[in-house]
């Protein structure tokens, strides 16, 4: 796997600085565009391609804050594809209660106020979720780029990916 933090020359961060990574995705991107490679032979051509197609991978990961935070785990080998991971009962608990807002909502959709409470509700859960990985993502990048940390960001990657499951409900709901 190829470390995109090395390819970018950047630290390993959690919120990497986007100006120094869109300058470095441009110096790439004119170095490894194919049309500068259309007199080569076919292996330099081919390692333009791979080395463009890799510049712009890293950049679309570079540039989002959750792929960002999968990466890291990944390059960790903290976290793989299609992992099933078991979230802690306390929270799944309190996401009963969310779903069951939702579902009040879904029930009577012309209802503003349930609307407003659901939405509320889960805003306060990713509320909730930014201060507690405020900490975490801090303390990794002040040095402590322990296994113990990692592991503890990657509950709150998955938190995220349920809570934003469950706004994509929502917003599928009210397209309707």
């Amino acid at each position: 796997m190829v470390n995109y933090f090395e390819l970018y020359d950047i630290p390993v961060s959690f919120a990497p600085d986007t100006a120094v990574v869109k300058k470095k995705f441009y110096e790439l991107s004119r170095r490894y565009h194919p049309d500068r490679f259309t007199m080569a032979g076919d292996a330099e051509r081919a390692e333009a391609l791979r080395m463009a197609a890799l510049n712009n991978d890293a950049y679309k990961v570079l540039q989002n804050a959750d792929a960002t935070m999968a990466y890291i785990l990944k390059i960790n080998e903290l976290l793989e594809d299609e992992e099933k991971y078991s979230l802690p009962p306390v929270f799944l608990m309190e996401m009963m209660d969310l779903n069951e807002s939702i579902s009040d909502y879904e029930m009577e959709p012309d209802n503003e106020s349930l609307k407003t409470q659901a939405t509320q509700a889960l805003q306060e859960q990713l509320d909730n979720w930014n201060e507690g990985l405020e900490p975490l993502t801090a303390a990794y990048e002040g040095g402590n780029t322990s296994k113990e940390l990692l592991l503890q960001i990657k509950d709150y990657y998955f938190r995220k990916k349920y809570l934003l499951r469950i706004l994509e409900r929502i917003n599928t709901f009210a397209t309707r």
